[in-house]
């Protein structure tokens, strides 16, 4: 049994599609009730604000009571604000750990002893290239991406005895109409579309990947780094993550 952590978003609801395509029981999970009203009705769907700690483990409880233990997690959750280093806000940087990486710990931490228990298990997160590779115009962002890149590697060390296998996915671009509407053509012309990424996470909780744990897999596209228009503002995506185009105020 397979859950899926912002299974409302783009990125979610693809992977929650392969998942389910590959044969596993899946749960959607998301704060956005209508994302998950967009999935098959043989989909479970937990609508749940998973960066509350109480929030996630008691969701994480019910499902395993109500469907099953997890054998897999995946955690697509993430957000975007820009700014740089001297212009961060404390508003910022709260907003940016609380949602790029406080549902990676809560959901990891409330997993854990399921798959403890079988003696096995696979989660995987959804990190970004500017948590891996430092980029200037998204300080907070990019700080609380390379936290839950790091996170992602001791999880894997503290689990890994257990069974349990952790890795990260490390997109930069999604192909979707959001960004499609705000990067120029030529930037787009590389961008990754939500449905390979989910490919390359499935094969992350697969058999396949046995002897893969504590990995940040690149899954970039053939791009170079991409910067953040000037005039993007923050949207708070559970199951993608997505620059927009807003005037400022």
């Amino acid at each position: 049994m397979a859950i899926v952590a912002g299974a409302g978003g783009a990125l979610g609801h693809a992977t929650t599609l392969t998942l389910a395509a590959g044969g596993l029981t899946v749960v959607a999970v998301d704060r956005n009730e209508r994302g998950l009203g967009e999935l098959p009705g043989s989909v479970h769907r937990e609508v749940a604000d998973t960066t509350d700690p109480a929030a996630a483990k008691s969701l994480i409880d019910r499902i395993a009571g109500e469907v099953g233990p997890p054998d897999v997690l995946v955690n697509t959750i993430g957000a975007f604000r820009p700014g740089d280093a001297l212009t961060a806000t404390p508003d910022t940087l709260r907003l940016m750990i609380d949602v790029n990486l406080g549902p990676a710990l809560w959901l990891s931490q409330a997993v854990a002893p399921h798959m403890q228990q079988q003696g096995s298990g696979a989660i995987v997160h959804v990190a970004a290239r500017p948590g891996i590779e430092p980029s200037g115009g998204m300080a907070a962002y990019s700080a609380s991406k390379a936290a839950l890149v790091h996170l992602t590697r001791i999880l894997d060390i503290e689990l890994r005895p257990h069974g349990i296998r952790v890795n990260a996915v490390a997109p930069q671009l999604l192909d979707i109409p959001a960004n499609r509407a705000t990067f120029p053509e030529e930037t787009m012309a590389h961008a990754v579309a939500p449905e390979a990424i989910a490919g390359v996470i499935a094969f992350l909780v697969s058999n396949a990947a046995a002897p893969v744990s504590g990995a940040i897999l690149p899954a970039y596209g053939a791009q170079r780094a991409v910067q953040p228009p000037a005039s993007a503002a923050v949207e708070i995506m559970e199951g993608q993550v997505r620059w927009s185009l807003h005037s400022r105020r």
